[in-house]
């Protein structure tokens, strides 16, 4: 392709599968924030929407027109999402290195590769017309089981930290981080795209903060009930006073994330192996002199 407009469509396609992959991912993690956020605004302003957690903002979108085609889609795009995170953690394609903080990005990296994964299969179930539980609901299931093991509590609770300390990072990256580092703008483009980002990732920070705080507390009182998701979150700020406007913002926030993720669909670089040379990228990470 030639000419400013072949540049941005081959940009945007991705020049191999896993690449696009991702960019269909950051599209799919996009909406599903989007709509979280949207719903929580309007529960905010008392518009008639819920404060719910991911799973709600499918329900949502599945009551609409190709309701299950699109949630479909969103599960296609949450699979592919989760492997590049899988992709990005083992082989480095954004080459953060083995330096304690390049090997914890790429170790939160793997973590959310599970989670969207597992959020991909809810989806996928609700397309296909099954139901599953709320994130709080399987989160509440999940510390139940591991608090029955030994050192559960123990194990608990350092997840929970772990959750704050993620929380902590988002803020971090709000405030003082290049949020843009990754994508590929002009000026112009950037003027707009960095406040968008930081405030997505300042209300990220803030909701994982309350999240993280609800397991340290399940840990404490070894009580899996504490356990809330992103709806309990919403919930606990609305419970605070001037509540809905604190909702209203970080909810606007979550649209914001959202929205970013779509600029990061588009704008993103994504220096990813294509699929026949994954095995070739893995075994340069686990046997450097290969």
């Amino acid at each position: 392709m030639s000419g400013p407009s072949g540049r941005s469509s081959t940009r945007f396609a991705g020049r191999n599968t896993i690449e696009r992959l991702a960019r269909f991912g950051f599209c799919a993690r996009g909406a599903v924030y989007c709509v979280v956020g949207m719903l929580a605004v309007l529960a905010a302003v008392g518009a008639g929407g819920k404060a719910g957690d991911s799973a709600g903002a499918l329900r949502f979108v599945l009551l609409g027109p190709l309701g299950p085609w699109i949630v479909g889609l969103i599960a296609l795009g949450l699979w592919g999402f989760a492997a590049w995170r899988l992709v990005e953690a083992v082989t480095d394609a954004d080459r953060r290195g083995t330096s304690p903080k390049g090997l914890a990005v790429r170790g939160a990296h793997l973590i959310s590769a599970g989670i969207y994964a597992g959020l991909g299969l809810t989806a996928a179930s609700l397309a296909l017309g099954l139901g599953l539980q709320s994130d709080g609901d399987g989160l509440q299931d999940w510390t139940a089981w591991l608090l029955a093991k030994p050192y559960g509590r123990v194990a608990v609770a350092l997840i929970g930290l772990g959750v704050v300390g993620g929380g902590v990072g988002f803020l971090v990256k709000a405030a003082r981080g290049d949020v843009t580092e990754r994508l590929a703008l002009d000026a112009a483009r950037q003027a707009w795209a960095e406040p968008v980002g930081r405030f997505g990732y300042a209300a990220r920070g803030i909701a994982f903060l309350i999240i993280g705080g609800f397991v340290v507390v399940a840990a404490w009182y070894q009580a899996s009930s504490e356990v809330k998701g992103l709806s309990g979150a919403f919930q606990a700020l609305r419970a605070q006073p001037y509540g809905r406007v604190l909702l209203a913002i970080v909810a606007a926030g979550h649209v914001a994330f959202g929205a970013f993720g779509l600029i990061q669909a588009r704008y993103r670089r994504i220096d990813a192996p294509d699929i026949d040379q994954a095995d070739d990228a893995v075994a340069r990470v686990v046997r450097p002199g290969a």
